[in-house]
């Protein structure tokens, strides 16, 4: 199978201790890319063509970023409103993703029992990042559902290196077949 493609959206990812351990584990694999939005020649720029280019030479992709407000940061919203144009990735002659997987590694400060249905919160996080299911479905991806780490704070640097090995092993897993909800 070739290389899964792990995108990394974090507005600072240099005071990241979880996203950057991740990222860190990843890259050092070397069974997984690994692309940091934001890290480019210019900071905040987004060289569309080269996103594509990235997204394309993949056949399984991983957003990887921290809850924010109960959702994804700002800055991979961007990324995606810009990268997956009509045309290329969904629409008429929008072909370029069918067929790949879509999956999500998610950090979250709050405990896992706050993302339960009678937590804190009233909502899974599968719930919370439902729209990347969406996502995947309006492209004709397949999506993988997620990889989540919560309660970072009480995270010990040992619970974090054997979660990083979770994630890789979850990122480089065999493909998956399709959900049956995502098969039209």
């Amino acid at each position: 199978m070739p290389r899964p493609l792990v995108v990394v959206a974090h507005p600072n990812l240099a005071r990241s201790r979880v996203n950057r351990a991740w990222a860190d584990a990843l890259g050092a694999s070397g069974a997984v890319d690994v692309h940091v939005l934001g890290a480019g020649p210019v900071e905040g720029r987004i060289d569309v063509s080269a996103a594509q280019s990235l997204l394309a030479a993949h056949e399984r992709i991983i957003l990887q970023y921290p809850i924010h407000w109960y959702s994804a940061p700002g800055i991979l919203h961007h990324w995606l409103e810009q990268v997956l144009e009509r045309g290329w990735a969904y629409g008429p002659g929008g072909h370029a993703l069918e067929g790949k997987e879509l999956g999500v590694a998610v950090s979250t400060w709050s405990t896992a029992e706050d993302y339960t249905r009678t937590g804190r919160y009233h909502r899974t996080l599968d719930e919370l990042t439902a729209a990347f299911e969406a996502i995947a479905v309006r492209v004709g991806m397949n999506y993988l559902g997620g990889h989540f780490l919560s309660g970072i704070g009480r995270v010990t640097d040992e619970q974090l290196v054997a979660d990083a090995g979770t994630y890789l092993a979850w990122a480089t897993a065999r493909p998956r077949p399709p959900r049956a909800e995502n098969r039209t």
